[in-house]
């Protein structure tokens, strides 16, 4: 396993990478309802950035919709990320750059706290997502809204 942490760059990944995520994803989607875990989102639309965060429980694993922006990434915790044909180990507080073009799985080794940002003109969350991702009704927050929070400060 590569540690991430070396270059702080998640990069595009390859088509055939994407697949197997896909693959992965596919698998979990048809697992009981009872297997799946729903993850509380974070939404801040402050000053022309939009922030999300979670917080993946240890043992659990999430795959991340596909990314069509560039993003920074914050993870603190320890995840094994898979991206890009390759599985990479964060350990500690990192902030990655993340290219456009991307769709991760990761696997939370300890409570693991993630927030991606990017800078958007969007002044709804709705919209933020519809920007950073080409597949938003996979999203947490949007199949389980009762579990996300939101400060839109208008600045």
């Amino acid at each position: 396993m590569t540690a991430l942490a070396t270059n702080n760059k998640i990069s595009v990944m390859s088509e055939s990478a994407i697949e197997k995520v896909r693959l992965v994803q596919d698998a979990i989607l048809k697992l009981p309802k009872s297997c799946l875990v729903d993850f509380p989102v974070n939404h801040i639309i402050h000053g022309g950035s939009y922030c999300r965060s979670l917080m993946i429980p240890a043992g659990v694993m999430l795959v991340g919709a596909h990314i069509k922006i560039a993003t920074t990434l914050i993870v603190s915790g320890c995840v094994t990320v898979y991206a890009n044909d390759q599985a990479y180990e964060i350990d500690g507080y990192q902030v990655l750059v993340a290219s456009a073009g991307r769709k991760q799985v990761f696997v939370a080794h300890t409570d693991t706290n993630m927030t991606m940002t990017f800078a958007t003109d969007a002044t709804t969350v709705e919209d933020a997502e519809n920007e950073f991702t080409s597949e938003p009704d996979l999203l947490a927050s949007r199949r389980h809204e009762d579990l996300n929070t939101t400060i839109i400060t208008g600045e």
